[in-house]
């Protein structure tokens, strides 16, 4: 493979020269006669006294786990969970902070062919009741802080509780420190095909009831992929992916991506913030940082100085969850020294574009990057037909050329997305002459205003780009002689009043950044913008209560 002058392999020969045969070789087992998750991400790293996990404790006590340490807790955990009549195939679900049980449990379900469920510490009793009653999960591991949360669950399953110091064990919960500490950490891991399941995650459930989605074991693959390609992994990284296991990014690349490929993780218990991101990052030397947009805009509101003392710390920044703008890819360059890229993916099939930091492409700012290695992108039109560049249309999965690919559908539900040989993502997105893809907006997101269709990604961009402000979404709400019109809503800076000066000098510099037509006529100054557990905007919120207010 020929290699770019920044000594990358090129992204054209990865994708010419790419073998799902290659990929299989990468792992000890083999999805078509055996394989095991613990196995993968564990297992065969033991013996070489190699490092596995950072965990910062919540009082900010650094504890590091050697993969010896983890497959010593992981088989005390596979015992614990024989022993409560839980075998291969079973749903385990856990609601559980950033902390080293959380890791051990894990890799203790999977050790026995177990299926994990993350439960986010933030749903409340409803959510939970919901994701445990399509699973059919056999048994909840929580801590004190969360336990309260499952006295309201209908049909709750068997709890074992993590205890601190002075904590009481609820009647009829298993006290999970004294069962590990009786349990053997001998375990032999049970081997699993790859259309077997190890994960049950689910939808964000921003329309509808959130959904099922299984994860079967050749969902490695793809994991192990993105690690390798786009988050472009070195052995001597310092890597930390903020994201929260609760959630798919967190799951996926914070805890199976990296110990998949032997590289230690990083834990931090306590609750995000700028401030305390920096002084991890300067105290464990970070090299390779992941997370969301949204956590990347409050490290740039934090200013340059706090950014100061780790500037140039970083090699490489990967960011998911939503489109990455452009203003916080100039701020990461100008003040803390560190490429920071874009990639794009789904809980139902992880990622599947990125600007790649393992393979040597052009970068445009803007762009979502291009199709992984392994993955056939395309966009379409309403009628299933693939369009070419600048055409928007919905990005889709061609099934038949996607090797990596492993969503076959819903849980026990229908999947719409999945007809005619393509998986629908829901995105509007178009083709750059180039082949990199660039984000419009979800589909009902997408804004139309006189006939003009209005990416609200793009507006937010404009937006962000102007010193008074520190967040945007912005949304299409009815009018009656342009369909719609753009309204954005706004956070602004400290040192800021919102005004109606303010808010001409915003829609003004959004429309000479964009156009006369793509500037928002409405704006309205505000203290939150409404998200999802993980830090995704909810325009549709935002779009409904506009809509609420215009009928009244």
């Amino acid at each position: 493979m020929t290699r770019t002058d920044a000594g990358l392999p090129r992204y054209e020969d990865a994708v010419a020269t790419f073998r799902i045969e290659d990929e299989i070789a990468r792992l000890d087992g083999d999805p078509a006669t055996g394989i095991n998750a613990y196995a993968e991400c564990c297992g065969r790293h033991t013996g070489q006294n190699r490092l596995a996990l950072r965990a910062i404790s919540i009082g900010g006590e650094l504890r590091q786990f050697s993969f010896d340490d983890l497959a010593d807790m992981s088989g005390r955990v596979a015992n614990l969970l024989r022993g409560l009549g839980v075998g291969p195939g079973d749903v385990v679900a856990g609601i559980l902070p950033r902390i080293p049980e959380l890791v051990a449990f894990v890799l203790g379900a999977w050790r026995i062919g177990a299926v994990y469920q993350p439960l986010f510490t933030a749903f409340g009793p409803k959510a939970i009741e919901h994701r445990l009653g399509y699973s059919g999960a056999r048994l909840v591991v929580t801590n004190p802080a969360n336990r309260g949360k499952l006295d309201e669950v209908a049909n709750c399953p068997r709890v074992a509780t993590i205890l601190g110091p002075g904590d009481t064990l609820p009647q009829g919960d298993v006290d999970f420190h004294a069962a590990l500490a009786a349990a053997s950490p001998d375990c032999e891991p049970v081997m699993r095909k790859g259309d077997d399941l190890f994960m049950m995650m689910s939808t964000s459930g921003t329309t509808g009831l959130p959904k099922g989605v299984p994860v079967p074991l050749r969902a490695l693959l793809a994991f192990g992929a993105y690690m390798r390609d786009a988050i472009g992994l070195r052995p001597d990284d310092v890597f930390w992916n903020i994201a929260d296991p609760g959630w798919a990014y967190g799951l996926y690349y914070a805890i199976t991506g990296p110990l998949l490929l032997g590289i230690a993780t990083t834990f931090n218990e306590g609750a995000f913030t700028a401030k305390s991101t920096y002084e991890i990052i300067e105290r464990l030397g970070v090299t390779s940082l992941a997370g969301s947009p949204t956590a990347f805009r409050l490290l740039l509101a934090e200013g340059p100085e706090a950014a100061a003392p780790v500037k140039g710390r970083l090699r490489v920044v990967s960011s998911a969850g939503e489109p990455l703008n452009p203003e916080v890819i100039r701020w990461f360059d100008a003040h803390l020294d560190a490429p920071i890229h874009d990639h794009y993916g789904q809980t139902e099939n992880g990622m599947m574009v990125n600007n790649h930091h393992g393979l040597g492409h052009s970068v445009r700012t803007g762009s979502a990057g291009f199709a992984m290695p392994g993955y056939r992108m395309v966009v379409l039109d309403d009628e299933g037909r693939e369009l070419g560049p600048n055409q928007p249309g919905i990005l889709a999965v061609d099934i038949a050329n996607s090797p990596l690919r492993w969503f076959d559908g819903y849980h026990q539900a229908e999947t719409p997305a999945i007809v005619g040989g393509y998986y629908r993502t829901g995105d509007t997105v178009e083709y750059e002459p180039d082949g990199s893809v660039s984000f419009i907006g979800r589909a009902d997101d997408v804004i139309t205003s006189s006939g003009y269709r209005i990416g609200p990604f793009d507006v937010e961009s404009a937006l962000i780009e102007h010193p008074a402000v520190n967040e945007a979404a912005v949304v299409g709400v009815p009018d009656p002689q342009r369909t719609e019109i753009v309204k954005a809503f706004v956070i602004l800076a400290s040192a800021y009043q919102g005004s109606p000066e303010l808010a001409e000098e915003l829609a003004q510099h959004v429309r000479k950044r964009l156009s006369a037509h793509a500037y928002p006529r409405e704006i309205d100054f505000v203290s939150e913008l409404p998200k999802t557990p993980s830090g995704k905007i909810q325009r549709f919120l935002l779009r409904k209560a506009e809509v609420e207010k215009r009928k009244g």
